[in-house]
């Protein structure tokens, strides 16, 4: 089930997100993130009337995906940043991919033009997906993080909505 994220789910977001804070470099956290921390986020998406949504599995949930405005220049206005995270252990069942072309209809339905996925990388998986629903590899910044006391590359993925 794809639903709208509500307050109550921000501790169960943190749990999820918290494994690729601690165990993973897709991220460029380096400390785990409290459910007061999600909640905020959470609250500061939906203030900017875009949307934050999760997907449920027999219950649980295993994913989110989300759009913050991409810079705060209004001339950007019309561009959004997305993001998604699925439980390490639901990669591959296509969850990504229904989580994705929901938040997609969503920002179409709202008028934005552009979405860019920012991927800590390598990351195969989540390059594999942005690519699988027509998003283009724009560019690529060397070595602009620092985490697990190595250099991490950022790569940007376009799509025009």
């Amino acid at each position: 089930m794809i639903r709208p994220a509500v307050s109550s789910d921000a501790a169960a977001i943190a749990s999820l997100y918290n494994y690729y804070v601690e165990n993973t470099a897709v991220t460029f956290e380096e400390e785990p993130l409290t459910a007061d921390t999600i909640h905020s986020r959470l609250t500061e998406v939906q203030t900017h009337n875009l949307p934050w949504i999760v997907a449920e599995y027999e219950g649980e949930l295993i994913g989110y995906a989300y759009a913050t405005p991409y810079h705060k220049r209004s001339a950007y206005r019309h561009s959004v940043e997305t993001t998604i995270y699925l439980k390490h252990d639901f990669h591959g069942r296509g969850f990504g991919k229904l989580l994705y072309d929901v938040l997609l209809k969503a920002l179409k339905e709202k008028g934005f033009h552009a979405a860019i996925g920012v991927l800590g990388l390598p990351n195969e998986k989540s390059a594999a997906l942005h690519e699988k629903l027509g998003f283009e590899k724009v560019g690529h910044l060397k070595a602009v993080g620092f985490k697990f006391n190595q250099w991490r590359d950022v790569g940007y993925w376009q799509m025009m909505l």
